[in-house]
């Protein structure tokens, strides 16, 4: 399936420190707010696929890059709960009040620290093939091999893991269907047809994410640091979305956030994986809707 990104989606401002925000809006310009928390070693650009299908369903998606991804300046030493602090300047920019958010992957968690943090604002949150905190060890070491290296580069080895990021941003911008097939080789059979079927949406992503390459070294330093939130102390609706095939993310973290979070909800997808964060996402904009009293 052919991806093409549309420039018209796109927006910046500036930063209270001075730092540069990114965004893209897709979807219904005059529909319900959905803030969109995207995944790792990808961009504000995951949700674009799904742009005509959430804007028949009445949703609009503000999906910012985090600091140092793609087209949003860097913040060193930064944390899971330090995003809601850009957050909330793009949605008071915006004059957003009431909105429901979501994050695939590596953005579940920063969905969920702005559900915490602004729990007066945020009406529903979905978490997409989520974790839960990895600053436990016995956690991180349940993690797929390829994340535990990056990770692991990124705190011991920066300038190798900025190479690294660099060389697979620049092969899937050139050669996004060899990558597509390569990287989905231990995956389930869902995600190996998805990823192949979109290629050039994950290369283009891989690509624009790695613009500035150490931007994703702090990202996989961030997202091992302390949430300084607990996730039994967040209010509102959460759907927790999991695939059973999940090679990236054990289907077990799932159960595990929908029971630490009060009043979870947890929707398994039997034979599916990590891709849910595409092939699912149509579903998880249109529960979030009905979840916030918007659909």
């Amino acid at each position: 399936m052919s991806f093409e990104h549309d420039p018209a989606s796109d927006h910046s401002m500036g930063l209270g420190d001075g730092r540069k925000l990114g965004w893209s809006e897709f979807g219904d310009p005059a529909g319900y707010p959905i803030l969109n928390n995207h995944g790792g070693l990808v961009c504000r650009l995951d949700v674009e696929p799904v742009a005509a299908e959430v804007q028949a369903l009445g949703a609009r998606i503000i999906s910012p890059d985090r600091p140092g991804i793609a087209t949003s300046s860097p913040k060193p030493g930064r944390d899971t709960l330090d995003w809601v602090d850009d957050v909330v300047q793009l949605l008071d920019a915006l004059d957003i009040g009431e909105f429901a958010t979501m994050g695939w992957s590596m953005g579940g968690q920063y969905a969920l620290a702005v559900a915490h943090r602004l729990a007066g604002r945020v009406k529903a949150t979905a978490v997409i093939a989520g974790c839960p905190p990895l600053d436990d060890e016995a956690t991180f070491a349940e993690l797929n091999e390829m994340d535990q290296r990056l990770t692991k580069l990124s705190h011991e080895h920066p300038a190798v893991a900025r190479a690294t990021f660099t060389t697979l941003g620049r092969l899937g911008e050139l050669f996004p269907e060899r990558m597509a097939k390569v990287g989905s080789r231990k995956s389930s059979a869902a995600d190996r047809t998805a990823m192949i079927d979109n290629a050039e949406w994950a290369g283009a992503n891989m690509g624009a994410a790695a613009t500035e390459p150490g931007g994703l070294v702090e990202e996989y330093r961030a997202w091992v640091r302390p949430w300084r939130f607990d996730p039994a102390e967040i209010a509102g609706p959460v759907a927790i979305w999991s695939g059973t095939e999940d090679s990236l993310v054990p289907p077990a973290w799932g159960t595990r956030l929908s029971e630490a979070i009060p009043g979870a909800a947890l929707h398994s997808i039997e034979g599916e994986g990590h891709l849910i964060g595409l092939t699912r996402r149509v579903e998880v904009v249109a529960g979030l809707l009905v979840l916030a009293g918007a659909g």
